[in-house]
Formats: C-alpha cells, sequence, structure tokens
C-alpha cells in the first residue's frame, strides 16, 4: 500500500465516524470484509485456530483478534495493539431544550478535556445513537447523523468584550448552548426533530426513548500544506490509532495470535464496561484461555503497543517541551516515556519498538514531558495494570491535540502502519 492511498483510506474512515458508535461501525465493516466472525458476549463462543473474530461492547469500543496455529496460544500469546474511539466534544444533555431570545438552542455538556475557543464559528452537525420502540414494542438502538450543518455557536463580537483576545473565559454553562434556529410558533423538541429523522430514514418508529448524541464540525478532513504534508483533521486523537491499528492487522500475515482494542471513554478516564479500565478486554481474554495456568503463560508471551497521540513541538510554542523531546511533524512516530508511569513504556518495550523500526527503515522519536509540567496518560497503564502484559505508549506526533480541527503529518501515520503491520506478522 502506497503512502496516499493509506492516507486517502484514512481520511475516508475520519469524515464517516463523526462519533465512537460510528466510528465502531465503520471498522466493524471492515473486519466483516475481511471475513473476521463477530462474537455475541450473550452466546456461548467456539473459536477456532487460526480464526478470525471481533466483539464489541456498547457499540462504541471493539476488539479483533486472530487466532494463532492449534496448541500455540500460550507459548506466542498475542500482539496486541490498543487504541481509543472517543474524542473531545459537546454532548448533548438529556432535557436540552432552550429558548432564549426567540432562539432555538440546545444545552451541551464537555466531553473530556477540549480545548473549547475553536469550537466557536464552526458549521456543526450532530450524530449519535438513539433507542426506540418500535411498532411491535421492541426496543432497537440506531446510529443517526444529520450530515448537514444545522447549528452554530457564535462569538461575542469584539466591539462588545475589548479584552477577547487576552482574558475572554468561556463559561461552559452560559456560552456554549448551540444555536439550531429561530424558534418556530411550537415549542422546539429534539425527540420530535430525531423521530422525524428516524422516519425519513425508513424506520419504523413508535417512540423515542433516548439518545447519545455529539455536535461535530462538519469541514472534511484534508491534506494541507505547500506540499500537501499534513493532515488537518477532527477526531485525530485518536481514530487516527484506530484505523493505523486496524490496516495494520488486515494486511499483516500473522504468525501468532494478534489483536487489536479500541476502547471507548479514554478521554473521561476510561472507567466505564466498555473502557480500558473496565472488564471488557479481561473478559475476552478470559474466554480465549479459560484456564489460569494457560492464561497467564499466554499474557506473559503477549506484548501490548498502547498507540495515541504525541505532542508535536509547536514553533510558536517551543518552550513547552523539553529541549531534546520535542518531536517533529513528519519525522517518524514518538515513543512516549515518563518516570511516573503515566506512560507504561520500559527499556524491554521501547528496543521492541526501535528494532521493529529499524527493520522497515522507520525513523524514531521520542517524548518525555517537561520535568515542571503535568503528563498526560493513555490506556496503556490502565491496560497493563489490568492484564499484566508488557506494554509500550507510542504515537503520531500532533499539534492542536483536543481542538475541533488536529494537524499530524502525512508521513507519520503510514510510518507507524508499517512498524505495527511488522509486529503483528
Amino acid at each position: 500500500m502506497s503512502n496516499q492511498n493509506f492516507n486517502q483510506g484514512m481520511l475516508d474512515f475520519l469524515a464517516r465516524s463523526p462519533t465512537p458508535f460510528h466510528a465502531v461501525a465503520n471498522i466493524k465493516g471492515q473486519l466483516l470484509d475481511a471475513g473476521f466472525v463477530q462474537l455475541e458476549e450473550r452466546q456461548r463462543w467456539q473459536v477456532e485456530a487460526k480464526g478470525r473474530y471481533f466483539v464489541t461492547r456498547n457499540d462504541s469500543s471493539v476488539v479483533a483478534f486472530i487466532m494463532p496455529a492449534e496448541g500455540a496460544l500460550s507459548e506466542q500469546g498475542f500482539r496486541m495493539v490498543g487504541a481509543h474511539t472517543d474524542s473531545p466534544c459537546l454532548k448533548v444533555k438529556p432535557e436540552p431544550e432552550i429558548e432564549s431570545q426567540g432562539y432555538f438552542q440546545l444545552g451541551v455538556e464537555v466531553y473530556g478535556g477540549a480545548l473549547l475557543n475553536p469550537w466557536f464559528d464552526r458549521d456543526l452537525s450532530l450524530a449519535g445513537r438513539v433507542s426506540y420502540a418500535d411498532s411491535n414494542g421492541k426496543i432497537c438502538h440506531q446510529l443517526i447523523n444529520f450530515e448537514n450543518p444545522i447549528a452554530v455557536i457564535p462569538s461575542l463580537a469584539i466591539h462588545l468584550d475589548r479584552e477577547a483576545n487576552s482574558e475572554r473565559s468561556i463559561n461552559a454553562q452560559k456560552h456554549l448552548p448551540v444555536i439550531l434556529s429561530h424558534c418556530p410558533d411550537k415549542k422546539p423538541d429534539l425527540r420530535e426533530l430525531l423521530l422525524e429523522r428516524l422516519k425519513q430514514d425508513a424506520f419504523e418508529v413508535d417512540r423515542l426513548l433516548d439518545y447519545e448524541l455529539f455536535f461535530y464540525d462538519t469541514q472534511p478532513p484534508s491534506q494541507v500544506g505547500l506540499s500537501r504534508e499534513f493532515i488537518a483533521s477532527a477526531r485525530l486523537d485518536n481514530l487516527l490509532s484506530c484505523y493505523v491499528g486496524l490496516r495494520s492487522l488486515l494486511d499483516s500475515d500473522p504468525q501468532r495470535g494478534v489483536m487489536l482494542i479500541c476502547n471507548d471513554h479514554e478521554e473521561v478516564g476510561s472507567v466505564s464496561a466498555a473502557g480500558a479500565d473496565g472488564p471488557f478486554l479481561q473478559s475476552i481474554l478470559e474466554r480465549i484461555a479459560p484456564e489460569v495456568e494457560d492464561r497467564s503463560q499466554m499474557l506473559a508471551n503477549s506484548v501490548l503497543i498502547s498507540a495515541d497521540n504525541a505532542h508535536g513541538v509547536h514553533p510558536n510554542y517551543a518552550d513547552k517541551h523539553d529541549e531534546n523531546h520535542g518531536p517533529l511533524l513528519n519525522a517518524g512516530p514518538v515513543i512516549k516515556v515518563n518516570a511516573n508511569q503515566r506512560y507504561a513504556t520500559n527499556s524491554e518495550t521501547s528496543s521492541l519498538f526501535r528494532y521493529l523500526a529499524e527493520q522497515e527503515q522507520v525513523p524514531v522519536q521520542s517524548f518525555t514531558v517537561r520535568s515542571d509540567m503535568g503528563c498526560g496518560s493513555t490506556i496503556g497503564p490502565l491496560t497493563a495494570a489490568k492484564i499484566g502484559v508488557p506494554t509500550l505508549d507510542v504515537g503520531v506526533p500532533t499539534f492542536a491535540m483536543h481542538s475541533i480541527r488536529e494537524l499530524a503529518g502525512t508521513d507519520d501515520a503510514f510510518y507507524l502502519y508499517k512498524v505495527l503491520k511488522r509486529f503483528q506478522s
């Protein structure tokens, strides 16, 4: 696969994945096309040597795996790649309708550590999952996406806030309600809008029960720069890694067991049934290897690469980085290290990654946060603590992380794909 073909596939994936639910649906579609079999948690499993399987939970997390040859599971373990499906955004409240000054607005909660200023003056749409009762009284769940720009959060004019460029702060309760329209004669009702949308799509809906909806920027992903050397998109953190992990899984020729883990809720701490600090992965491993001794041996022979974006050194804010650890865009994937275990990397796991990168002629960079600054974390330490697997944290260098539109290099995701493909072959 060429760099350009890889990046175009990633841009398409990003555009079709405005929420974790849509991302998992798109991952599921590619897995099914590649001959993977979906396993249902409520049913008994019958996994076979060299079989290809995947499991979803909450429609927002997915684990896909290829079993090793007969009798090799405990001796070889799994080569695992982990990422997360969620991104910071604005989530619609349960009773969101607001009428103010003749405008119909929706109240929102801030999901995760979002950079809020870039959300203003954007063409926004709405997507997520809705639950409803059909005409037979059955509870159904359906993905929904309005696709077209239907909302905006206008900035306050600088004439009314002369200190806006130096002192403006955002009150999430007061300043983020999203404007959708002028108020019609009838009080707006979001549930009625959702019902109309479902019926337009030919679903037999009796009544709407609930929803999980997120606003997103309708500007599509693109390649930018004089030589188109950058990727600009929403949700690069961390759908970029989900796509890289998916393609490396599908394109590798595994000689051992391989696994892709894409968890939801990383941006809010991972403490959920579908998150990395929950039981999802551990439950799957217990069903794959029910015997404790075999499972312990399997995990001891496994390795996890946690792929989550890294902070590239910003030319306008270079002093925010340790001067010896400022990753550059398009200069290769980044090994992330932290003495306090905010990242799970150790010298053994980083050596493996460096060795694989050498074989693929891929450059490698390092990141550690300044010693006088706090450090974020990933699913790496959480997963390592849950299942005891040697783990490495890596990522593609990125600007504007947690903004509504982030920036990465066109070479770096492809570099990471090559290393992960080697790792899983």
